[in-house]
């Protein structure tokens, strides 16, 4: 059952919750890695042999055959990526799992120049010839997948270009996001142990300190005590200071190589790349990006009212996490495991059975560790392999929360396997939707069963919080990441103040006069790895955030009879576009309305943090 708590209690099941990839391989380990990459490649230079300028004489049950093909290619290359990525994520600071990575990412380079050719010649055909050949029975597996490809085509390069971007990529872009990896979970940051915690150093002027991962420190501005709290983010910035100058030359570097390949494709802004991978226009992404700045009231009237509840005149920006009562609890990890299984269950029994495998067949891997990645993901893997979850689990009442997020993602995945390979996961803009919606169940389930007026109020602030930093603090970032990428392309490298300027800058705009900025707050998008591997992925949280909480809603409306459709809606994976998968569940993604009437949502989680905190006598 929970307790209340203000750290991480002895859990010996957290501390046994690891997952196995030896499913991945079928037990081979290293030596799989290197027999599916070297039967990958036999099989992609065969399959070059065979096809290269030959796919305009293709009948479609020829193109189909053909794209089994390439399908059973990626399924090898999927396990062996999967594998030696999972594994360096375990643990960044073991070379071995570096080098395992790199071998993957070099071999995977390689096949994937082999086989550039296909998809070149594909885009290339005339739009009359490739529809009569779409239109084969056959193809249902790939079809969305071969008109994807073709929207690309005025961006694709000749195939010896493609080649030489593909290979010089090992050495730059992924080359810097790997490094990037290691340099951020390495961090550690020594700060004052709380009271009742553990004292595992002592610093040099008398005061005992402890060392903790980044992830650890940052949970630590939830602690009730203000003065901690501070502290606290003096430790983070001065933890995050000595390698400063090196993440802030790794970002430039990066911000560069992807203004050169925007010109060199001929992508008309920054953003242009994602929102393509994303199936959604430019006008529907500046519309939510537009829409979500409009209503930036919303967390500015929040953090006021956090402001009262903690005796404050003004937040700083080391008390936005803090919690609003010092009835903050923590949960083992069985309780949560078993909270987020009991609702799961009681929504649809499939759903409830696939999230017990992932703790049955040892797919998650939770404990906080030395050299482990930060944060949380769920990673899809292949449609012949059951997804994998990493958490950094602390044991707050958040965390609980994570758990659902990522088991949702993985139901996700789960179910949308049986579309194969080349439709098995969403776009961005839709990949957040069963993860939002599992989160969301599990809230309603902790809400219900707390009835001591302040611990609600605390659950509601999390709630609200959470989707304030999901839809206007990511909304914050894509701003953050518009800023840098259009000054880099105008004005070349950027320094470190005015990295941090711009940072500052973006933030200012989200928070208005609610909340005090600190100067040691100028380094913290240092440690945000959206930025440098995946530039212009935040707006789809937003994006993914405001369409579950609509799913919800249409849940909350029909009750039992949506859920078939749910389910269908997450077995259909990437199948088809963006707005005719939102249509399964009665949602009109085209309708210029919609944004709103999902920021109006977020609103009413506001109204009831308000009326929360008025019956807890605390506004």
């Amino acid at each position: 059952m929970a307790t209340k708590a203000a750290s991480t209690p002895s859990d010996p099941e957290l501390q046994e919750t690891r997952w196995d990839l030896e499913p991945l391989l079928d037990g081979e380990g290293e030596a799989g890695v290197e027999r599916r990459l070297q039967e990958a490649l036999g099989r992609a230079q065969a399959f070059a042999a065979r096809y290269a300028r030959a796919l305009a004489e293709l009948d479609g049950a020829a193109l189909g055959e053909a794209m089994h093909e390439l399908a059973a290619i990626q399924e090898l290359v999927g396990r062996a990526g999967t594998f030696a990525a999972l594994r360096f994520a375990a643990d960044t600071a073991e070379p071995a799992n570096g080098a395992l990575l790199q071998l993957v990412q070099e071999r995977a380079t390689a096949i994937e120049t082999t086989l550039l050719f296909f998809e070149l010649e594909w885009a290339a055909l005339q739009d009359d010839r490739a529809e009569a050949l779409l239109a084969d029975e056959g193809l249902d597996f790939c079809r969305h997948h071969l008109r994807n490809v073709r929207r690309y085509r005025e961006h694709l390069l000749s195939e010896p270009e493609e080649k030489i971007l593909a290979e010089k990529a090992l050495t730059g872009s992924s080359a810097w996001t790997r490094l990037f990896e290691e340099l951020t979970s390495a961090i550690a940051v020594e700060l004052p142990a709380a009271a009742g915690e553990e004292r595992s150093a002592v610093d040099g002027r008398g005061g005992q300190r402890e060392k903790v991962a980044l992830d650890m420190a940052l949970s630590r501005l939830m602690l009730p005590d203000r003065e901690l709290r501070r502290a606290t983010a003096e430790a983070i910035t001065d933890a995050l200071g000595p390698g400063l100058r090196t993440r802030a030359y790794l970002f430039n570097t990066l911000l560069a190589d992807k203004a050169i390949d925007d010109r060199l494709r001929r992508y008309r802004h920054w953003l242009a790349a994602r929102n393509l991978a994303n199936e959604a226009s430019d006008e529907s992404v500046q519309a939510l990006i537009a829409a979500v700045r409009a209503r930036n009231e919303i967390p500015r009237r929040w953090y006021r009212l956090k402001a009262r509840l903690l005796g404050l005149d003004r937040l700083a920006d080391y008390d936005r996490m803090a919690a609003v009562t010092q009835d903050e609890v923590t949960y083992s990890f069985a309780r949560a495991r078993e909270i987020v299984l009991d609702c799961y269950s009681a929504f649809s029994p499939e759903l409830g059975g696939l999230a017990r495998r992932f703790f049955d067949e040892r797919r998650i891997d939770a404990p906080v560790r030395e050299g482990k990645r930060g944060g949380a993901f769920c990673a899809s893997a292949v449609p012949s392999v059951f997804p994998y979850v990493m958490l950094n689990y602390t044991s707050r009442r958040r965390d609980v929360l994570t758990l659902a997020h990522e088991l949702g993602h993985g139901v996700h995945f789960a179910l949308a396997a049986r579309q194969g390979i080349f439709h098995q996961s969403t776009p961005l803009t839709l990949a957040e939707t069963a993860s939002v919606f599992g989160e969301t169940i599990v809230f309603g389930r902790l809400l219900q069963e707390d009835t001591a007026p302040a611990s609600r109020l605390a659950l509601l602030a999390e709630s609200l919080e959470d989707t304030i930093a999901t839809v206007f603090r990511q909304v914050a970032m894509n701003r953050f990441e518009e800023l840098v990428h259009t000054e880099r392309r105008d004005s070349g490298e950027l320094s470190v103040e005015r990295l941090g300027d711009l940072w500052l800058q973006s933030q200012a705009e989200l928070l208005g006069d609610a909340v005090e900025l600190t100067d040691g707050y100028r380094c913290w998008w240092s440690y945000i790895p959206h930025f440098i591997g995946s530039p212009g992925y935040v707006y789809a949280y937003a994006y993914g955030q405001l369409l579950a909480l609509s799913v919800y809603e249409r849940y909350l409306q029909a009750g039992q009879e949506l859920v078939p459709r749910y389910l269908e809606l997450l077995a259909a994976g990437g199948s088809r576009e963006p707005e005719r998968l939102a249509e399964i569940v009665g949602i009109d993604l085209a309708d210029p309305g919609f944004w709103d009437a999902g920021l109006d949502l977020v609103q009413r989680q506001l109204e009831d943090a308000e009326q929360a905190a008025r019956a807890a006598g605390r506004a």
